[in-house]
């Protein structure tokens, strides 16, 4: 159907659906002092607008607003349309309390009470 549409038309729908891929979307890529907004999100990557990332190579932070997801080893894959599409290497996530060196048991107390 888009075949028939004026290519004013299509251009409008595409920045329309551009802009509203941006709005839903908090997820952000911190890259040195750089800040890329975050189109898709999937398991083996994510997608930016092609027009303000670069070619990403390298060490990158994912957040989701303010809160730190996880820091990501990327590779930017290639541009689809108007998206360019950057594939994980490693994707860690990462955690608000350290590593624990035991295993902690689900029915475990949170203090222990001594009786006098």
């Amino acid at each position: 159907m888009s075949d028939f549409l004026p290519e004013a038309v299509r251009k409008g729908l595409e920045d329309a659906r551009k802009a509203a891929l941006r709005r839903s979307s908090r997820l952000c890529v911190h890259v040195d002092d750089k800040v890329y907004r975050v189109l898709r999100l999937w398991d083996g990557g994510f997608s930016t607008d092609a027009e303000d990332a670069p070619h990403l190579r390298g060490y990158v932070d994912l957040y989701d607003g303010m809160r730190h997801l996880s820091s990501c080893l990327v590779v930017a894959s290639e541009q689809q349309g108007d998206e360019m599409v950057f594939e994980f290497k490693w994707n860690t996530a990462v955690s608000d309390r350290p590593a624990a060196d035991f295993v902690r048991e689900q029915d475990a107390p949170v203090a222990l009470i001594t009786a006098r």
